[in-house]
């Protein structure tokens, strides 16, 4: 009997560490990504703007659920082709960026979500407040390449609500409403 349990404590210990050892970190490579977002301007047009300085981890495993996502972005790096409506974007006006620097997302469940689909929810911090957000993100493709390693891509478009994080400021001349594409292509560490 003892060496039953026995037999059963270390068949258990070691599903665990294979389990871990499926899963592997990859980086993001901000060279090969991507952060996008579109806004509307007094319900005419859309603006479009982009995020330069970004990176993170990606948890992958076989398992989806044993996977993670933990990316952020920092707001000086703010690029909408002009300087002026960077400066503005970046004051106390909207991303207040001297005061919350970075706008980050860390996963906290993953679940399969039809092919190469994955339903991600996590907590978003944006503006100095945290709140959960659900995103489908759709697993693009993984290569191994001699000249880039190993790498998996990932990508998914979603939509925020700047009042949600207390930047209601300049509505409705300002879109509340703001659509993100967000595509990253991670590496395994060499």
């Amino acid at each position: 009997m003892k060496f039953r349990h026995l037999l059963i404590a270390c068949l258990t210990i070691a599903a665990t560490f294979v389990g871990r050892a499926n899963a592997e970190t990859y980086k993001v490579d901000p060279v090969h990504s991507s952060i996008v977002f579109k806004s509307k301007h007094i319900e005419t047009s859309y603006v479009f703007g982009r995020f330069n300085d970004f990176g993170g981890t990606v948890n992958v495993d076989p398992d989806p659920t044993k996977m993670s996502f933990d990316v952020s972005a920092k707001v000086e790096s703010i690029d909408t082709g002009n300087a002026k409506r960077d400066t503005h974007l970046k004051s106390p006006d909207f991303f207040s960026a001297k005061e919350f620097p970075t706008i980050s997302f860390k996963s906290t469940a993953v679940k399969p979500s039809g092919n190469s689909k994955l339903e991600v929810t996590g907590d978003m911090t944006l503006h100095g407040v945290t709140k959960p957000v659900t995103v489908t993100i759709e697993k693009v493709g993984q290569s191994n390449n001699p000249q880039f390693g190993e790498r998996v891509g990932f990508y998914t478009m979603f939509t925020l609500k700047r009042s949600d994080f207390g930047m209601s400021g300049m509505q409705p001349m300002i879109g509340d409403e703001v659509e993100l594409a967000v595509a990253f292509e991670t590496a395994k560490p060499k």
